[in-house]
């Protein structure tokens, strides 16, 4: 076996907890239908269904930027399949909303694990050519895991059987856990181990030998440059370091406010609520899911490393934006099953399809490649934590919010489209075709990283 097929198994196993958290987000949106009057929830607490996993990913991803930092990438994953395990099965036997809750919560922190550690640990051992694609596999694997809860949601329609909704996710939960186990450690965090044969060694899998020597020196002397490793206290005392963090929180926060979790979470309500059959509405869900496939699939292979990062993140913000618009104008004129149904259709398939080209996998990507290496787990924590609250905020309060004045809701998605729109063409560095260390260079002035597409 070649080393670069070697080289790309490691990313895929890598990207595999983007599977766990796709089919976390996946099967609620069905499951919900049956298990809300099976367990008595209201609004209220459906919204504590709903959020309580995103609750858990904040203290996941809290946990592991300093943790990794100590411990390594590879066991924190290892860490996160055992969690989703626990939680899944827990979820899927709850007799209750209390213990559904609970179970939700210990979800959460395995995704929140996940979520923080994949994209760092794929921009870190992955080849500058191909970092963005190779980092971008963590959100194909989300759709993959969003498409595969949606089909056995849609199997199980028929009985209802929510809890074996659920239970199925133990599965790729397991493989994950598998995979852990396969995975070479991140040669970079090797190197600030002092570890540099072991750093070869993972490198040599996917590297041409003739540029390995070069790329050890130049990662062990931005290495030596900042050898302490900087703690949250001093991360935010550094204006520079503050800027990059302010631009990857606003980022992943926008991601969120866009509207992508209200979408995936409860679009087979939002069409129950215009009368759709919950069979319809969940059919509908794996239809959306498949367009959220196919278009990250795009994404990875023909987007991300020829147009860059900057520019999919400006068009697709728009893009969704405008499908936002028309939803909410659907509902502003008493939107029903007939063509206001349709139309609501395909606006949610234009949103998914947006969303898979460009805000996805690009702000993952992004985010785990910009910050320099003695911050980048502590760093993509909070940024990650950021993330995950406002995605709380979205999922706890949209029910209620949908009901007391959807057509409100979705223009203020609209508007979140075009924030967005602005603030990846003005704040977010363009980092396409650079190495880690390139990037780290110009923190001593982040104004100097171009916001360009082009080539350096």
């Amino acid at each position: 076996m070649g080393t670069r097929t070697v080289g790309a198994g490691s990313y895929v196993l890598g990207a595999l907890g983007g599977g766990i958290r796709g089919y976390e987000l996946g099967v609620v949106a069905g499951a919900l239908l049956y298990a809300g009057p099976a367990l008595g929830l209201d609004d209220a607490l459906t919204g504590w269904v709903v959020s309580s996993a995103l609750l858990g990913s904040l203290l996941g991803a809290l946990a592991a930027g300093p943790a990794s930092d100590r411990y390594g990438r590879r066991w924190l994953l290892a860490a996160g399949g055992a969690l989703y395990t626990v939680g899944i099965l827990g979820a899927a036997l709850a007799p209750n909303a209390g213990v559904l809750i609970a179970s939700r919560v210990v979800l959460g922190l395995a995704v929140g694990i996940a979520t923080a550690m994949i994209p760092v640990y794929i921009a870190e051992i992955a080849p500058t050519r191909t970092r963005g694609a190779s980092a971008s596999l963590f959100q194909l694997m989300i759709t993959v895991g969003v498409l595969l809860a949606s089909i056995v949601s849609y199997a199980l329609s028929g009985s209802g059987s929510w809890r074996w909704m659920f239970a199925i996710g133990v599965f790729p939960a397991l493989v994950m856990l598998a995979g852990a186990a396969l995975l070479p450690e991140s040669p970079r965090w090797l190197i600030r181990q002092g570890r540099e044969e072991d750093a070869r060694r993972v490198l040599a899998r996917s590297r041409d030998p003739r540029s390995l020597d070069a790329e050890i020196a130049q990662i062990t002397e931005v290495n030596r440059q900042s050898v302490r490793r900087v703690r949250l206290g001093a991360l935010l005392a550094s204006p520079a370091l503050r800027r990059l963090l302010l631009v990857g929180s606003v980022l992943g926060i926008l991601q969120q406010f866009i509207g992508i979790n209200a979408v995936t979470y409860y679009a087979p309500r939002v069409l129950t609520s215009i009368g759709y059959s919950s069979s319809a509405a969940i059919l509908a869900n794996v239809g959306f899911s498949t367009l959220g496939l196919l278009s990250t699939a795009v994404m990875v292979f023909f987007v991300i490393d020829r147009m860059g990062r900057r520019r999919p993140l400006m068009y697709g913000a728009l893009g969704m934006a405008l499908s936002m618009a028309v939803l909410g104008t659907v509902f502003a004129t008493g939107g029903s099953h007939g063509a206001d149904g349709y139309v609501a259709i395909i606006c949610l398939a234009f949103f998914q399809v947006m969303f898979g080209l460009s805000w996805g996998g690009i702000v993952w990507t992004v985010l785990g490649e910009m910050f320099p290496l003695r911050v980048r787990g502590t760093a993509m924590g909070v940024a990650t934590f950021v993330t995950e609250a406002a995605s709380v905020l979205v999922s706890q309060f949209f029910p209620a919010l949908l009901t007391i004045g959807a057509a409100a809701l979705f223009f203020a998605f609209a508007a979140m489209g075009v924030l967005g729109f602005l603030w990846a063409t003005f704040m977010v560095p363009e980092t396409r075709n650079r190495s880690l260390e390139h990037i780290e260079s110009g923190l001593s002035s982040p104004s100097r990283l171009p916001t360009g597409g082009g080539r350096p």
